[in-house]
């Protein structure tokens, strides 16, 4: 049987060469084989069929039995695919920590420092395109926090919210108390609300990675005196994330 070139790229991804590819497919259309059986229908040569068989089974895409002459046959596909990506993870992780335990402390002596872009902005309008700009690049999650300061930047970023709801991205949002139940309602159609008693301050995560921290001016009386501080720091992420959910834990989850 031929298979599409769509489904030949896929298992080349999988890392099967092609001399699996026929003998896993041949497996799956005749059934259970022994390796010379099919040599003979998947037109891998005899030379190389226990080879090609043998790494299909150490890749988990077939098993055999105790006969003799063995029998093989073939795993469903799905089984195979996280055969695959089991052996994928743990590959990386292996890999993962081999290059931090030898070349984190080549980066720590030489004394060098990441470099990350942090911007200060000041006026709603630069605050709100800043943030629209990273909702609509957001690829996993966004968590918001809203002070009274940061209601007007959430009606401008709604229709984004909607589209990423529509994506399936995890949206989690955090308003104060004094935040009107309309306003809450409407937030809950795109996302999770929680509100805080006391919410000082606020902000936007964005893929653990990008921050905007909105920032009350202390007196600050007109929409151009409202400041915010803007990050691409995975490092920063991580701690504005910490707090965030320090917040989520102590305020309470809205009904829709």
């Amino acid at each position: 049987m031929e298979i599409s070139d769509r489904v030949r790229k896929a298992l080349e991804h999988m890392s099967l060469t092609n001399y699996e590819m026929r003998a896993y497919v041949s497996l799956l259309t005749s059934g259970s084989q022994s390796a010379q059986a099919l040599s003979h229908v998947s037109g891998v040569p005899y030379s190389k069929i226990y080879e090609t068989l043998t790494s299909l089974g150490s890749k988990g895409w077939l098993s055999t039995d105790d006969s003799r002459p063995t029998i093989y046959t073939a795993h469903a596909p799905t089984t195979g695919i996280d055969s695959t990506r089991r052996s994928r993870d743990e590959s990386f992780e292996q890999s993962s920590k081999a290059i931090v335990a030898e070349l984190e402390p080549l980066y720590k002596k030489s004394g060098t420092s990441e470099k990350p872009d942090i911007l200060v902005l000041s006026g709603i309008q630069n605050i709100t395109s800043r943030i629209l700009d990273m909702i609509e690049s957001c690829k996993n999650e966004v968590l918001i926090a809203i002070p009274h300061v940061g209601r007007e930047l959430l009606a401008g970023a709604l229709p984004k919210l909607r589209l990423l709801h529509d994506r399936g991205i995890k949206i989690t949002v955090l308003v104060s108390d004094s935040t009107n139940a309309s306003t809450i309602r409407t937030i809950s159609q795109v996302a999770t609300v929680n509100v805080h008693k006391s919410l000082f301050g606020g902000g936007i995560i964005a893929d653990k990675r990008y921050v905007v921290i909105l920032l009350e001016q202390e007196g600050a009386g007109s929409k151009s005196d409202m400041v915010a501080i803007w990050a691409d720091h995975t490092g920063l992420a991580s701690f504005a994330r910490e707090y965030f959910e320090h917040l989520l834990r102590n305020s309470k989850g809205h009904s829709k």
